[in-house]
């Protein structure tokens, strides 16, 4: 069974990231956009990885026209959020302490971000 916080592949990640910049989208659409040229076994697989997305709650399909088309319903940060999700039950557990330590001690968050960072906590309180 497939559940909603399901990490998507690549291939989907691309779909996805397309949907992100111009929505809706006919799987025709998406597939010369990520593969520069439609063919019949391309659009297939652009079908295919819709309707896998669409089983994860990434997808929405408006199927009120003859020819379908796609909605991203989720946003990157929703993407993110199920891989970290998984990344940190595999490492420590379910805890997001070893991320943020791992970021803040490494230097690779800018003053803006760790500003930001700050007032997300302050305003989870």
């Amino acid at each position: 069974m497939i559940h909603s916080n399901e990490v998507v592949t690549d291939t989907e990640l691309e779909i996805l990231k397309a949907l992100w910049e111009s929505s809706p989208q006919t799987a025709r659409e998406l597939t010369e956009k990520i593969y520069g040229e439609v063919s019949p076994s391309r659009l297939g697989s652009i079908q295919k990885l819709l309707q896998r997305l669409e089983r994860k709650d990434c997808v929405v399909r408006d199927r009120s026209q003859h020819v379908h088309r796609f909605t991203s319903s989720v946003d990157a940060n929703e993407i993110a959020g199920r891989y970290l999700n998984v990344l940190a039950g595999k490492v420590s557990g379910g805890s997001f302490l070893p991320f943020i330590s791992h970021l803040i001690g490494s230097k690779k968050i800018s003053k803006k971000e760790r500003e930001a960072i700050m007032r997300l906590l302050d305003s989870s309180k």
